[in-house]
């Protein structure tokens, strides 16, 4: 239940993948165990049926014995006989036809004599003896012997057909697994125009563009275009899709591959990968090599971090020795990506290999309303929608985040069975995207709704009467993610940077709640659980990291090395702990004296809640005002500022 605020950067988290897998000039030949024993079950019937087809004869024929046969040509109703091998095929006066069959040992005559068939009456009916030849003849001959075989030969290619396959993937191990965007593919295409924002990173990189278009004019004066470019910034800020514009703008072939996908457990083969990946690159120069996430195989050597492995070391030193290999007009160039740059190593970074480091903030008010005009192609909006609104709201948000904004507004229409997305769509996927969906299933007691209540107002009262603390949004006490309710607090402007002040009264703004609960209920439940722990963190980084402690002065302690070698003593780990046990509590002092004096404010807030369970702004500052407390706005935080 802690105060949402956006407008500080958010802590790494695991990226999403942006680089669409492109069809390339080189495609990997599929080797599926499955298809190969599909295949050689379809030749198998196959030839079943053929032998069945034209072996079958003629079914219908009605089968009589040789004695019946025997009296149709006494009656003479027989017209002619037709041999063929001991098969007779009988056909009578009536157009009909039946088989039969004679004795092997004996001719057809000698065999309807022992019946009674006299010279004369067989003359009346006509024998016609058909020599067995050609296909048919010699096929259910031989095919006793031969379909064997054959099953043994289908049996025998698909085995060694696997062994081939398992044999071509261990030659292959050591190739690279990248992929390629062909720049003639349009449909993976990217360029500038499709990435919003990033203005001083995309005119970093038109030098490249120019380069690889025209490098005479470059290699002319004497100039040596940067070999490799580090794309830095927090996950989702669209590292990835610069890169692939990029290629786009210059129509060259763009391979992309993840620093993960070097390393494997066989040392040697990550360096083999390279070594191919850069002659696939040098093949179809001018191109480009774009590394996603390079911090898994380009930490620090030699100082423990990720484990010591030899194999990302390796693969290290060959990325290292591959672009120093570069000849200036190879016209290859590297480009990586990575949130992480404090653990790359140096040499790396040095002047001739990422030389031209392009850093990507998260987007600004302006920068999102442009991100989100993008996301907002081919979708149907609603005459209420504004824009403007949504990039004001959305303060810390990047760009894939606005991204799944946009999409849980059409998701949210779709279900409802509108064709339209309303401005209401959008402003519920806000929160969806920062705290989860809606838990309408969790319904509170009376109790809890009525603590609950009182814990919100409790944040939203002491952030709103503070006065370095962002103003108040939208207060709830319907359930969403993890929590059972929360208040919105997002600043009138980005901010990037922030003061001491600010923190101290984000954390008495925080503590809020808790507070709200001791004094209205006289005990503390488990809700402010992650209001202390974010408190605690932020509380610890002001002392240890941001030097703002009296008592430790501007010093930046690395809590990773307490007490270790380069690390701090016990002494001033004991001094940062009680820095922080002090400034949290003289901001519970801080948040307990606000709500004492305004505790009418405080139950006219916490009783509207529980009526209505979510407070907009302006209903939320009509009841301030009702109760003697102006609420901030713009002009009086810019004259602070």
């Amino acid at each position: 239940m802690a105060p949402i605020k956006k407008s500080a950067p958010k802590p790494p988290q695991k990226k999403k993948k942006g680089a669409a897998k492109g069809k390339g000039k080189f495609p990997m030949p599929k080797n599926s165990f499955t298809g190969n024993l599909l295949s050689t079950i379809l030749v198998i019937l196959i030839v079943i049926s053929l032998y069945s087809l034209i072996g079958g004869g003629d079914k219908n024929a009605e089968p009589i014995s040789l004695s019946q046969v025997a009296a149709d040509v006494k009656a003479g109703q027989v017209t002619v006989i037709e041999i063929s091998g001991n098969e007779l095929a009988v056909t009578y006066t009536d157009g009909s036809e039946k088989k039969s069959m004679k004795d092997p040992d004996a001719s057809l005559p000698e065999t309807l004599a022992a019946y009674g068939v006299t010279p004369d009456q067989l003359s009346g009916a006509g024998i016609r003896i058909e020599r067995e030849s050609g296909f048919k003849y010699w096929f259910f001959n031989l095919a006793p012997i031969l379909l064997p075989i054959l099953f043994l030969g289908v049996l025998f290619w698909f085995l060694t057909r696997q062994v081939k396959g398992a044999g071509m993937q261990a030659f292959s191990f050591g190739q690279s697994k990248a992929r390629m965007i062909d720049p003639a593919d349009t449909n993976q295409r990217v360029t500038f125009a499709d990435v919003a924002g990033a203005k001083e990173a995309k005119e970093e990189l038109l030098e490249i563009v120019d380069f690889l278009k025209n490098p005479k004019k470059f290699l002319d004066i004497g100039a040596r275009i940067p070999k490799g470019i580090l794309l830095m910034g927090a996950p989702g800020t669209g590292k990835t899709l610069l890169a692939r514009a990029v290629a786009g703008e210059a129509g060259v072939p763009f391979f992309s591959i993840s620093g993960s996908e070097f390393v494997e457990m066989f040392v040697g083969v990550g360096a083999s990968r390279v070594r191919d990946l850069f002659q696939m690159a040098k093949r179809t120069a001018p191109s480009i090599i774009f590394v996603d996430e390079i911090d898994a195989v380009g930490r620090v050597r030699g100082s423990g971090v990720g484990g010591g492995n030899d194999e990302r070391e390796q693969t290290l030193n060959q990325i290292l020795v591959e672009m120093d290999g570069f000849d200036p007009t190879e016209k290859v160039i590297i480009m990586a990506a990575t949130n992480r740059p404090d653990v790359l190593d140096p040499a790396l970074l040095r002047p001739g290999r990422f030389d031209r480091r392009v850093i990507i903030d998260l987007p600004d008010r302006k920068d999102r309303l442009e991100i989100l005009a993008v996301h907002a192609r081919k979708k149907p909006f609603g005459p209420d929608v504004d824009f403007e609104v949504i990039a004001e709201r959305t303060p810390g948000f990047s760009g894939a985040e606005l991204y799944s904004l946009m999409n849980e507004g059409a998701i949210l229409a779709a279900r409802e069975d509108r064709k339209e997305i309303t401005q209401y769509d959008l402003i519920r996927s806000i929160e969806k995207v920062m705290l989860g969906p809606e838990r309408k299933s969790h319904l509170l007691g009376k109790k809890e709704k009525k603590l609950t209540a009182y814990h919100e107002a409790g944040h939203a009262l002491v952030g709103s009467v503070l006065e370095h603390a962002d103003p108040i949004h939208k207060i709830s006490i319907i359930s969403r993610g993890r929590a059972a309710g929360y208040t919105l607090k997002l600043p009138f402007d980005d901010k990037k940077m922030h003061s001491r002040k600010s923190f101290l009264d984000d954390i008495a703004g925080t503590l809020g709640g808790y507070v709200a609960e001791e004094m209205v209920y006289g005990d503390i439940t488990t809700g402010p659980s992650n209001d202390l722990s974010v408190i605690a963190n932020l509380a610890r980084n002001m002392v240890s990291r941001y030097g703002m402690s009296d008592v430790l002065g501007p010093v930046a302690y690395d809590a990773d090395r307490a007490n270790g070698e380069g690390g701090y003593s016990q002494d001033i780990a004991a001094k940062i702990d009680a820095e922080v046990a002090r400034i949290i509590d003289e901001a519970k002092e801080r948040a307990r004296a606000v709500l004492t004096e305004h505790r009418k404010a405080l139950d006219a807030i916490a009783l509207r809640l529980v009526e209505v369970e979510t407070l907009e702004r302006e209903e939320f500052e009509k009841i301030l005002i009702a109760n003697g407390i102006t609420p901030k706005s713009k002009e009086e935080e810019e004259e602070s500022i």
